[in-house]
């Protein structure tokens, strides 16, 4: 068993429809994100996104925020994936991470 996914690590992403969709709407925007990268050459942010899709597809809620932190990371003001890539893969994932992080902003606060 991975770390994460015992008991007590939340509830089911079926139980959080709202943000089992955001997660995959996300992982939407990675995919092409990863693909671009992947056509562009760009092994950095290859490697560094590759597994972004996938993560945000079957992780628990408890690790999205995590996941999601990591990828907006990415969007930094020195070293950006936007200096690499087009912004018509880089800005659909931002939005999306960002509203991703907003639902899990809003679960937290309302204690569910």
């Amino acid at each position: 068993m991975t770390p994460g996914h015992g008991l007590g690590s939340g509830p089911a992403r079926h139980e959080r429809p709202e943000l089992d969709e955001l997660a995959l709407t996300a992982a939407r925007a990675a995919d092409k994100l990863v693909a671009s990268a992947r056509e562009r050459g760009a092994a950095r942010w290859l490697a560094y996104f590759e597994l972004l899709p996938d993560q945000l597809r079957d992780a628990p809620i408890v690790e999205l925020r995590r996941i999601g932190m990591r990828a907006r990371a990415a969007y930094g003001p020195k070293d950006s994936i936007r200096d690499v890539l087009p912004a018509t893969v880089t800005e659909p994932l931002l939005d999306a991470i960002d509203r991703l992080l907003k639902g899990l902003a809003r679960r937290e606060m309302s204690g569910g």
